[in-house]
């Protein structure tokens, strides 16, 4: 996460050096997305079936880790020689980092017994945000002393997790279990498989709608994740570090609130809560734009503090959406359907992230750079539509009575 964070971060000012068009920036953004949910896949089921010395899952990430570590850390320094040279090396970076995630992913059920997975996939969650907050808030200072000090760290850092994970994991774990449904892009791959089409059927209609909520919301955070270093330093001039380090408070935000929004969501329901935050973010995200404006008619009002405390309300909001989203969609499948629904879940977020920053950063090309948030805004403002439909229309499902046609409950 501390990689991932970083590189969404300032990856976009890197590719600035030599293309003008966010839309394009934006674009080869969303290629690790792509490339996950082709790749990763494939790539955990063979990790299920190889029998190495060093056990299945080592062997990708011997292979992976250092060199996504070397090829990061490379990065700026391509940056510096041809745009080419700073392809090549951008997806070799990618590749890599697609080669060990599932493996590594796979390494905590296969040494955890299943009764303590939940807890544990708690802390893994709890420490991905503490590396998105170091990230925005550690290397983005790094980043303004010298462009290549953040990715030698990072990459060091990643390097040495590789020797941590190398000589403490087991080589034949207690608990192995395939590894066909642990990641979020193996799920999304099955379920497209298994038929998407079955969701045109009447009896999945307020299913459908609400699926098509997170599509249409995921693409406006993963466009503002992307593009707003490249709104800050191009349109509000700010420097880039103080660029990442605002970003940070948004994630500051949701790492705070992530516990209080899902105990909100048990007691008032997930869905009002969602709906909540689908209301209050695209309202926080229109008031951006306007800041600057706030700051020239009160002089004595620091720019760059306002939007931290703008976008830590943000974060907020996100908690509200963003914990109720998953445990809403899991509820929809029952309890025959959960793996299906869960694999849609990731299915249309991981969609979204693809299309996203390429989407968001053409608006800013053809409109102006604070287009960046009317156009999030507006897909928070549809998306709330289309959960409060589909939730009604759930809603009403249940009360009805079962026939013989549409016997489906949930």
């Amino acid at each position: 996460m501390l990689i991932w964070t970083f590189y969404n971060a300032y990856m976009p000012l890197i590719l600035g050096d030599y293309i003008e068009s966010r839309a394009i920036r934006g674009a080869i953004m969303g290629l690790d997305n792509l490339l996950a949910v082709l790749l990763i896949p494939v790539i955990g089921a063979w990790s299920d079936k190889i029998d190495t010395k060093i056990g299945n899952r080592l062997p990708f990430i011997v292979i992976g880790m250092p060199v996504a570590a070397l090829f990061f850390i490379l990065i700026p320094y391509g940056a510096t020689t041809a745009l080419w040279i700073l392809l090549v090396i951008d997806i070799i970076f990618l590749l890599a980092m697609t080669i060990y995630r599932a493996p590594v992913i796979a390494l905590m059920p296969d040494h955890t017994p299943p009764e303590k997975r939940s807890t544990a996939n708690g802390v893994i969650n709890l420490m991905g945000g503490i590396g998105a907050i170091i990230a925005l808030f550690g290397l983005s200072h790094l980043y303004g002393i010298d462009r290549s000090y953040p990715f030698l760290i990072a990459g060091l850092l990643l390097f040495f997790s590789f020797i941590l994970l190398y000589f403490t994991v087991d080589r034949k774990p207690p608990y192995v279990e395939s590894l066909k449904e642990d990641t979020e892009e193996a799920k999304a791959a099955t379920s497209f498989i298994k038929g998407i089409g079955k969701l045109k059927h009447q009896q999945f209609r307020g299913h459908l709608f609400i699926l098509i909520a997170i599509f249409l919301y995921f693409i406006g955070y993963a466009g503002v994740e992307a593009q707003f270093t490249v709104y800050a330093v191009e349109h509000l001039r700010m420097d880039e570090s103080a660029a990442g380090f605002t970003l940070g408070f948004f994630s500051l935000a949701f790492v705070i609130f992530a516990i209080p929004a899902g105990l909100l969501g048990s007691k008032m329901g997930k869905a009002p809560m969602m709906l909540t935050g689908l209301i209050l973010l695209p309202l926080i995200f229109i008031s951006i734009p306007s800041l600057p404006l706030l700051s020239n008619l009160f002089p004595g009002i620091n720019q760059i503090l306002l939007l931290q405390i703008v976008l830590f309300t943000g974060g907020i909001a996100w908690s509200f959406i963003n914990v109720q989203a998953y445990p809403l969609v899991a509820d929809l499948g029952g309890k025959n359907k959960i793996g299906y629904f869960t694999g849609l879940y990731y299915l249309f977020s991981m969609a979204s992230s693809i299309v996203a920053p390429g989407l968001l950063g053409l608006f800013m090309d053809i409109i102006s750079h604070p287009s960046l948030f009317y156009g999030a805004a507006l897909s928070f403002f549809i998306a709330f539509y289309f959960l409060r439909k589909g939730s009604i229309i759930i809603r009403k499902n249940k009360t009805e009575p079962p026939s013989n046609t549409n016997n489906y409950s949930v």
